[in-house]
């Protein structure tokens, strides 16, 4: 793993965990709508972010596990949860206050959500 030297930015992976359905957006008003999606498209514009992707909704997902040689899958989240993945950006920060107050300006966190910062890993 390599570490940066102080003028290197820091990339950041920045998982955005939610609790509010495509439902819940769409049952919103025009104005709430409106807000929300100038929100998304005023972060997008962050220099040194990355969009990633959204993830569809966790009961579409399959988890697969290998147990014995054997691969095991099962329909939706392995556990049940409040917040699921919904999606990520990755970001180049100077420093993880810096990646930190980026996250504070996703709408997911102030809707109840939460952002995972974290470094990432490079060889």
């Amino acid at each position: 793993m390599s570490t940066p030297t102080e003028e290197e930015a820091v990339k950041y992976m920045l998982q955005i965990y939610g609790n509010v359905t495509r439902e819940q957006v769409e049952a919103m008003s025009a104005e709430e709508q409106k807000q929300l999606y100038a929100e998304w498209g005023e972060l997008n514009r962050t220099p040194g972010l990355t969009p990633g992707v959204e993830m569809d909704d966790p009961a579409t997902a399959t988890t697969v596990r290998v147990d014995g040689g054997q691969t095991l899958t099962t329909d939706g989240p392995f556990v049940e949860t409040k917040e699921a993945l919904g999606g990520y950006f990755l970001i180049e920060a100077d420093d993880l206050d810096a990646a930190l107050e980026v996250a504070a300006k996703v709408p997911t966190a102030r809707r109840g959500g939460a952002v995972e910062v974290r470094p990432v890993v490079e060889r």
